[in-house]
């Protein structure tokens, strides 16, 4: 993002220069799918796309934002919020979740971009919540915590936006750091840093297909694992372990494979976080397939594009693993490749899909990224 097109796009419309200039990532999980809402582990990381804003206080309670990408202009006023439809929803959300918390909060007037693809499952959402979150803590003056901001714009999105995402978007795009994924127990919220394998790229494969009508298989999936949950007498899925679910029996055949996926998936999570430390890149692809496997034949969430792009992935001699991330059903697959042959890989993918599904794909080439950061103060 060139910034001084962001600062001289502020001084165009409020004439005068931007005092602050705050970022958020979007984010991709690289493993740890539909475990979130398990109480289990995921491995997101903070991508090098994001939304940012360039804002100046003021002395009022008006909230003023100009979008560049919509190129929409739209205001509200904090002391009479009431909810409405759009973008603006997100920020909106998050300043009823600060004023709640007892935060007092200052206008602001800002410009927002971003570079971070929408609908393509890559939280462009939550990196608008955290950029949000970020700029009235600049000009509130009040102090930046991660998880509690994460925490807020979760809370947000759910009762303002009406959106029931679990904490794992927003935890990402917060407290998130450069080279790094971000291990996140999702019961506690604790979380640590696995460093990225050296010389490794992320590749984020957009398979041009949308995830369509999932709401009605994403909330069968959940009432499947809440159902093996209390077959096992546990209060998430989390709580057994491999050795347990092999000695069971009397789940039924659909709710057995469920439960094999998310018990199996929490493990390949840990196994993750210690051959990342290990600098194993070899044994984190592997995982990543076997995650894939186990979303495909266990929880059934992928789609035809995404297996056969994960296929296509695979093929090439420099993939060491791929496999769908998200909720599943359309969207993106991610693949870990040697980084001097991403060029060559995303070339080669991007023909053999076209070839297999006579669809385009989007191709993204990612490092991990900071999390939501200040990046310029005018003092």
């Amino acid at each position: 993002m060139e910034t001084q097109t962001l600062e001289r796009s502020f001084t165009t419309y409020f004439n005068a220069k931007p005092e602050f200039l705050v970022r958020a990532p979007g984010r991709v999980n690289l493993i740890g799918e539909h475990t979130d809402y398990n109480d289990g582990f995921v491995l997101p990381m903070a991508i090098d796309r994001a939304i940012w804003i360039a804002l100046s206080p003021r002395a009022d309670s008006q909230v003023r934002i100009r979008s560049l990408d919509l190129e929409v202009d739209s205001a509200f006023d904090l002391q009479s919020l009431a909810k409405g439809k759009g973008w603006l929803e997100y920020v909106k959300g998050v300043a009823n979740e600060l004023l709640k918390a007892g935060h007092k909060l200052r206008g602001f007037d800002a410009v927002l971009t971003g570079d971070v693809p929408r609908a393509a499952g890559l939280s462009s959402s939550a990196a608008v919540e955290l950029a949000t979150a970020r700029a009235f803590a600049a000009v509130s003056g009040f102090a930046w915590d991660a998880a509690k901001m994460a925490k807020l714009s979760q809370k947000a999105e759910n009762e303002w936006v009406g959106v029931n995402c679990g904490i794992m978007d927003q935890m990402a795009s917060a407290a998130s750091k450069e080279g790094f994924a971000l291990f996140l127990d999702c019961r506690t919220l604790e979380y640590q840093h696995a460093p990225l394998p050296e010389n490794t790229s992320v590749v984020i494969l957009d398979t041009s297909t949308r995830r369509g009508l999932v709401d009605s298989a994403y909330n069968e999936r959940r009432s499947q694992c809440e159902e093996a949950a209390r077959w096992f007498g546990v209060k998430a899925l989390r709580d057994v372990s491999e050795g347990e679910f092999e000695r069971s029996s009397g789940l039924s055949k659909v709710v057995m494979k469920r439960a094999r996926h998310i018990i199996t998936e929490n493990a390949r999570v840990l196994e993750a976080v210690d051959v990342m430390k290990a600098g194993n890149i070899k044994r984190l692809g592997e995982l990543f397939n076997a995650s894939h496997n186990s979303l495909r034949d266990d929880f059934e969430v992928t789609n035809e594009a995404l297996n056969q792009i994960v296929e296509c992935a695979r093929e090439q001699s420099s993939c060491y693993g791929a496999r769908m991330t998200g909720a599943g059903f359309g969207g993106c697959a991610v693949a870990l490749v040697q980084e001097e042959n991403a060029l060559e890989f995303t070339n080669a993918v991007s023909a053999a899909y076209k070839l297999r599904s006579g669809l385009d794909a989007s191709v993204y080439v990612c490092k991990a990224s900071e999390g939501a950061s200040l990046v310029k103060e005018r003092r």
